[in-house]
């Protein structure tokens, strides 16, 4: 199974750094609230000091989204989202032990994080580009959605949309629940200092993950020379 972003998409916003993980034999046994806690309460600290429309990892999401066409202040990328409620509500819900960790090292480095399941995904290949609107997207509540022809989504081999105007929204279909063995995160940002924090944040997830379960975990950073990843299918 292949991942990468798509060659026009990489010419259209060449301060994209973009990080995937893949990891095996998780479950949802795994008690990681210690973590999640300890990840949740450096978001806290942070903005403390600041709203997170704020953080120059956010900004960075809100131009894109305006380049993309969107009122950022409506479609919010997911970190943003994730950061809003915990300042309004000060906690983030409790969902599964690999969507909790995945969320609460999201608002520490407030990048987006995406966790799928990676038996979700049809292969060989999974790509992030803009869709051509006879894509196929499932919402958390059901139904069917069609990307419009243009929106960035991540796109499996069987056509399935696994997003919604790229960072904004996940589908059901591939949403880590009770019976995933084997995740595919995806981590992306746009800000200045992001070819710094995504490498950190690769590196400290990937420390939770095998800390968490009796996992083997594999990382990489994609860039325009190197913009594929493999992994198992």
């Amino acid at each position: 199974m292949r991942f990468r972003h798509a060659d026009p998409l990489r010419s259209q916003y060449p301060e994209l750094t973009a990080g995937v993980l893949y990891a095996d034999r998780v479950d949802a046994v795994a008690d990681t609230g210690p973590a999640t806690a300890a990840y949740t309460a450096r978001a806290t600290a942070r903005l403390a000091g600041a709203t997170e429309g704020e953080f120059p990892e956010v900004l960075a999401w809100r131009r894109t989204f305006s380049r993309m066409g969107l009122k950022p202040t409506q479609y919010r990328c997911a970190s943003e989202s994730l950061l809003r409620r915990l300042r309004k509500e000060g906690t983030l819900p409790r969902i599964h032990p690999v969507v909790d960790l995945c969320n609460a090292v999201s608002v520490a480095y407030a990048v987006p994080v995406a966790a799928l399941d990676a038996d979700r995904i049809a292969g060989p290949l999974l790509e992030v580009r803009h869709a051509r609107g006879d894509e196929h997207y499932t919402p958390f509540g059901g139904g069917t959605e069609h990307p419009a022809p243009g929106e960035v989504t991540f796109v499996d081999s069987e056509g399935r949309a696994h997003a919604r105007r790229w960072t904004h929204r996940q589908s059901g279909h591939s949403a880590v629940g009770p019976h995933t063995r084997r995740i595919l995160v995806v981590t992306e940002a746009m800000h200045d200092d992001g070819a710094l924090a995504v490498p950190e944040l690769l590196k400290t997830l990937a420390a939770e993950l095998t800390a968490h379960w009796p996992t083997g975990t594999e990382t990489a950073v994609l860039t325009a020379a190197e913009p594929e990843f493999t992994f198992p299918g």
